[in-house]
C-alpha cells in the first residue's frame, strides 16, 4: 500500500516503536464508541498494524479478523494480550474475499494509503462484497492536505517519545512534493539511546469528501452519516477529518 522506499511498517526499530509513536488516543475513543452504537458481533479490522485496537475489540467481545499487508505489523499484533482471540492475516484488500463481518474498519487513515484507483475501488468492491447484509464500514480520511502537514512534527520542532525498550526516539517529517492530491513526504527518526536514524519515503492521497462519496455509492453502499472529528461532531468545511459510515 505504500512505495518501495516506505520502512515504516517493515522497518524492526520502526515497527518496535509504533506503538510509542502511535498510541491510542481521542480516535480510538471513536472507533470504540461508534462500533458499540452499531452492535456488531464480527468485525474486520482492515490495515490493523499491530492491533492496538484490534486486540482491545477482542477483549471486548468481538469476533475480529485483523488484516494487514506488513508481515512484520502482523507478527507483532500476535504477541499482546487477546491476540489470541483474532484472526491474523498478511495480505491486502484481495485478502477480504471468503471473509465476512458485520462491520469493517479501517482506522488510522488507512485509505489514503491506497493510491491508485484499482486499489482504492478493489478495496470498496471486496468491503462490500465481504459485509453481511446491513453491514457497515467505517473509515477515516484527512480533510486537507494543506492543514493536515501544519500540524505535523517538522525538523524545527521534532516530536519525541520514549519507548521502553528502545529508548529516547525523536521523529519529524519533511515534504518532498505535492499534488492536487498526493503528497510524498520522508519521516525521519532518530533513536538516541541507540544511535541509529532511519528515514521512510511514504506517500498518502487525499480524496475529496465528494469523490469517497461517489465511490462508495458505485460500489452499492448507502451513506449514513460524515462525521468531522473524533468527538463524532458534524462534518462542516473547516473539519479536520473526514469520518464515514456507511451500509450495505
Amino acid at each position: 500500500m505504500n512505495d518501495t522506499e516506505s520502512k515504516q511498517f517493515t522497518n524492526p526499530l520502526l515497527v518496535q516503536a509504533y506503538d510509542s509513536i502511535n498510541a491510542l488516543d481521542e480516535d480510538a475513543k471513536f472507533w470504540l464508541r461508534e462500533t458499540e452504537k452499531l452492535k456488531p458481533k464480527s468485525i474486520i479490522d482492515f490495515g490493523c498494524g499491530t492491533g492496538l485496537l484490534t486486540c482491545v475489540l477482542a477483549e471486548k467481545g468481538y469476533q475480529v479478523i485483523g488484516i494487514d499487508p506488513a508481515e512484520p505489523m502482523v507478527e507483532l499484533a500476535k504477541q499482546k494480550p487477546f491476540a489470541e482471540k483474532v484472526t491474523w492475516i498478511v495480505g491486502d484488500y484481495n485478502a477480504l474475499e471468503g471473509h465476512s463481518a458485520d462491520l469493517l474498519l479501517m482506522t488510522s487513515h488507512v485509505a489514503q494509503f491506497l493510491l491508485t484507483e484499482e486499489e482504492w475501488q478493489g478495496m470498496l468492491t471486496n468491503a462490500f462484497e465481504a459485509l453481511s447484509q446491513g453491514g457497515h464500514i467505517l473509515f477515516d480520511s484527512r480533510r486537507s492536505l494543506t492543514e493536515s502537514f501544519k500540524k505535523w512534527p517538522t525538523k524545527e520542532s521534532p516530536r519525541h517519545v520514549t519507548d521502553p525498550k528502545l529508548g529516547a526516539i525523536e521523529y519529524w517529517c519533511n515534504i518532498l512534493n505535492t499534488t492536487d492530491t498526493i503528497a510524498n513526504y520522508e519521516l525521519h527518526y532518530e533513536f538516541k539511546d541507540l544511535n541509529q536514524k532511519v528515514v521512510s519515503t511514504d506517500s498518502i492521497i487525499f480524496r475529496s469528501k465528494n469523490t469517497i462519496e461517489k465511490s462508495l455509492k458505485e460500489v452499492g453502499f448507502t451513506i449514513k452519516t460524515v462525521y468531522g472529528n473524533w468527538d463524532s461532531s458534524e462534518f462542516t468545511e473547516t473539519s479536520p477529518e473526514m469520518l464515514f459510515l456507511a451500509q450495505k
